[in-house]
């Protein structure tokens, strides 16, 4: 058996240009795919953006890691919740 943990999966979302609720749609698209413990960042424009992926991570499980925001775009680090 092979006891080394599997590798963490990251993905980038590129929703700079959406708006609400595009670029959290997109999110969580690929969360759907990913497997529990991979990491997504979410690059987006809309100035909505933290706030709704803040709501979306307390209601779903998932880790909202990181938000940067530099000259209008934010940088939003998610980690899906275990399976």
């Amino acid at each position: 058996m092979n006891d080394v943990p599997p590798r963490a999966t990251a993905v980038l979302v590129d929703a700079r240009g959406l708006n609400c609720p595009l670029p959290l749609l997109e999110a969580r698209r690929a969360l759907a795919l990913l497997p529990g413990g991979a990491t997504i960042v979410v690059l987006a424009t809309d100035p909505a953006a933290p706030d709704d992926f803040i709501e979306f991570t307390e209601a779903t499980g998932h880790e909202l890691a990181d938000v940067v925001e530099q000259d209008g775009l934010f940088r939003l680090t998610l980690i899906k919740r275990p399976a």
